[in-house]
């Protein structure tokens, strides 16, 4: 019987993120740790790795696959209303003892994960388009894993689905480097970061480095992505005011209209201490985005429970635009130019000019905005 490392490397091609040393050493660039990787090395992924003076990287397959509300991504103001062809592999750059797909983004770093293997479909680029376009979908979002190490096989997918007119999103962790992101940036509409801490010695317990997040946040705003970002907010780990201030500040600092989502932990996987994240506390950290002076804060996960950090009100008259109740639009009223109708101005993102697109409601109420 193979193993999960055996079944992930036979689905691999050469790579293009990377750097050539000497004779058979490898520099890959696809996210910040930028791995030294020597001939029958792998990176810290483990899904990438040096094959022959080779860089093989993930191909051909989906470990994940399912169309999703675009607003459970979490976009807010990329098409809301409409839906995403979700799509992950396998592996990841951080090991997040908190993780919630833990089973896909820890493949091949601990044995618990083997099972992933069991879910593991081949795909061309060609079958994974041709199916988010008979779903209806208008986004592909590479997602479940961290996408940015297999970013190759993200823009071979993207590409077509750009020629099938839908637009291409990132939900990543944010752990890139430039090369990765000009790499991407002719494929990428949007890109949704998890700031998960601002500290940076939590930031290495996670596997990461918090400048290096800070840093693809102000590249990828530069590059003209659409940016959100999402902060699990986690009682003892990153829940005090000073952090979510320190938070809030840096995403203004980039840009006011930057949607911040601060969204409610609960135990699962290795971190099963901490209580779930209250509503009060989420309260809170939304106040304290505001006060910062981002103009759309968000909390998530506590459907109905914050009702009005929920909703997408106007940032120059207050006027509501959409209402949502989780993942659902029971509301939409932005016009078919992304402005307000009341007010008549442009409210940041990327909207969708043709109404009827727009979902209103859950499932079995399939009524369209007119």
């Amino acid at each position: 019987m193979s193993t999960l490392a055996q079944k992930l490397d036979a689905l691999t091609r050469a790579g293009e993120l990377y750097e050539r040393l000497d004779e058979n050493t490898l520099r890959c660039t696809a996210c910040a740790h930028r791995c030294l990787i020597k001939e029958g090395r792998r990176g810290i992924c483990q899904v990438r790795f040096n094959r022959d003076g080779e860089l093989r990287v993930p191909w051909g397959y989906v470990a994940g696959l399912q169309v999703d509300p675009i607003e459970k991504k979490p976009f807010y103001h990329l098409l809301s209303g409409g839906d995403a062809l979700s799509f992950g592999m396998l592996g990841c750059n951080f090991h997040c003892a908190y993780c919630q797909n833990w089973l896909s983004s820890q493949a091949l770093r601990d044995p618990a994960s083997e099972v992933a293997g069991d879910y593991i479909r081949k795909i061309s680029p060609e079958e994974l388009v041709r199916y988010g376009v008979r779903s209806g979908a208008q986004v592909l979002a590479s997602t479940y894993n961290e996408p940015l190490i297999t970013s190759e096989w993200a823009v071979a997918v993207f590409k077509l689905a750009q020629a099938a007119g839908m637009k291409c999103v990132f939900v990543s962790n944010g752990n890139a480097t430039p090369e990765a992101l000009d790499y991407l940036r002719p494929y990428l509409d949007g890109y949704k970061i998890d700031l998960k801490t601002m500290q940076d010695k939590q930031y290495r317990r996670l596997g990461g480095v918090l400048q290096n997040v800070l840093d693809s946040i102000q590249r990828a705003a530069d590059l003209g992505l659409w940016l959100e970002i999402v902060t699990l907010v986690i009682p003892g780990f990153n829940d005090s005011t000073a952090e979510l201030m320190d938070a809030a500040r840096y995403i203004a600092s980039v840009s006011p209209n930057i949607p911040w989502h601060v969204t409610a932990f609960h135990p699962d996987y290795k971190m099963t201490d901490p209580p779930r994240t209250s509503a009060k506390i989420l309260e809170r950290a939304a106040e304290i985005g505001q006060e910062a002076g981002l103009r759309y804060v968000y909390s998530g996960n506590l459907p109905g429970r914050l009702a009005e950090y929920e909703y997408t009100n106007c940032h120059h008259c207050n006027y509501r635009l959409i209402e949502r109740y989780g993942y659902i639009i029971m509301d939409y009223r932005l016009t078919a130019q992304g402005t307000c109708p009341q007010c008549s101005t442009p409210i940041p993102g990327i909207w969708t000019d043709d109404l009827s697109s727009v979902r209103i409601g859950g499932p079995g109420m399939p009524r369209r905005v007119r």
